[in-house]
């Protein structure tokens, strides 16, 4: 199985940042998955917001964050990285952490077999 926790959300106003973490452990989890970040508002489905590649060499963001957020990950210490840069209210949600024993991104739910239980994060303008 594989455990994901996120951490790092909280209330900021607009034009602040955010460092948001996510830590795997489990027998199951391997530095061959491809992870993201999901985000979900409310009233809002779920979607996506941000992916890395297994090695890292390659990420996707949904064009509303391209220029402020940047996913990272550190496979030393199982955990992968949100930041996030120049917050709007819009940005406010509760953020997943997701996995997928593939090396590959995607951008659908139904791609990830592995969740976090979210971390809140309001940006009030």
């Amino acid at each position: 199985q594989v455990q994901l926790v996120e951490s790092g959300g909280g209330m900021v106003q607009a034009g602040d940042s955010l460092r948001l973490s996510c830590a795997a452990s489990g027998r199951d989890f391997s530095s061959t998955y491809a992870m993201a970040w999901f985000r979900q508002a409310p009233s809002k489905e779920r979607e996506f917001v941000a992916g890395i590649t297994w090695n890292g060499d390659s990420t996707a963001y949904t064009d509303s964050v391209k220029a402020r957020f940047a996913i990272s990950r550190d496979d030393a210490k199982k955990t992968i990285y949100l930041q996030m840069n120049n917050l709007q209210p819009e940005d406010t949600a509760v953020y997943y952490c997701a996995a997928r024993p593939n090396f590959v991104v995607r951008t659908t739910e139904r791609d990830y077999d592995y969740w976090g239980q979210g971390t809140r994060v309001t940006v009030s303008s």
